[in-house]
């Protein structure tokens, strides 16, 4: 892909040598990106697959007619890396699954931690909340230019992430007071690393319990207190390092 083209995510990659761009995604890029005849962007579907192409011209004010020069289907990360990532107040949660679909997490699950201040219900608000969610999640893989959008799942209790702890090659919670780091835990090649971040409130000890029964690892970062917010991403960077993903 190209280091500077601009991404834009369609529900199919173009089977021919033209394609038109339209819907919001054309909108933005013929009116709000201006993008002319002669410059280049992507087109992604979101599963690793990307067309790269050139503007042929712009259709209307809300289309560009393209002409597809390359595709390609990017492999899926391994280890894969799972974010449990507990509700949080205000924009936070927001914020760090936008840093964590930015440094590579390659799926993000929403946890009701019992002190977590913002509360998901099953009805109206809770779906708008989980909406938030997914749209920070594809504009963060856009604008990080990820052919791969991370799945954002329905919300689960303490008891439903503690199956997902007991199907992951690895799962680790992060915890600012455990006495060995994430550099200390032997990383798998392949399967789901699963990362569990609690709230600002941090994690209860009988939730702790639960996750190191299913067989959670607990880590900390390093020597510092990172907020819900930010822990995700330096996590998601340390494991970019410490396995193949960055390589």
């Amino acid at each position: 892909m190209s280091d500077t083209a601009p991404v834009f995510l369609v529900p199919a990659l173009p089977a021919g040598s033209t394609f038109v761009l339209d819907g919001p995604e054309g909108r933005h890029a013929a009116g709000v990106r201006r993008l002319g005849p002669g410059e280049a962007l992507v087109v992604a579907d979101g599963c690793g697959g990307g067309a790269a192409c050139v503007v042929d011209s712009v259709v209307g004010k809300d289309s560009l007619a393209l002409t597809v020069s390359r595709r390609w289907q990017d492999p899926a990360p391994a280890p894969r890396i799972v974010l449990a990532q507990a509700l949080a107040k205000g924009d936070r949660g927001e914020l760090a699954v936008e840093l964590a679909t930015e440094t590579g997490v390659d799926a993000v699950v929403p946890w009701r931690a019992s002190r977590s201040v913002a509360r998901w219900d099953d009805g109206p608000r809770g779906a708008k909340a989980l909406a938030r969610w997914r749209s920070t999640v594809r504009e963060a893989a856009k604008q990080s230019r990820r052919t791969w959008v991370p799945p954002v799942s329905e919300p689960v209790s303490t008891a439903g992430l503690a199956s997902l702890v007991r199907s992951s090659a690895l799962a680790v919670v992060l915890d600012a007071a455990a006495p060995s780091g994430l550099t200390a835990l032997p990383l798998p090649a392949d399967g789901d690393v699963l990362l569990v971040v609690g709230p600002e409130g941090g994690i209860s000890e009988s939730e702790s319990e639960t996750l190191r029964e299913a067989g959670a690892q607990v880590a900390r970062l390093g020597p510092t207190v990172l907020r819900t917010s930010t822990a995700a991403a330096a996590a998601i960077a340390a494991l970019g390092v410490l396995t193949t993903r960055w390589r």
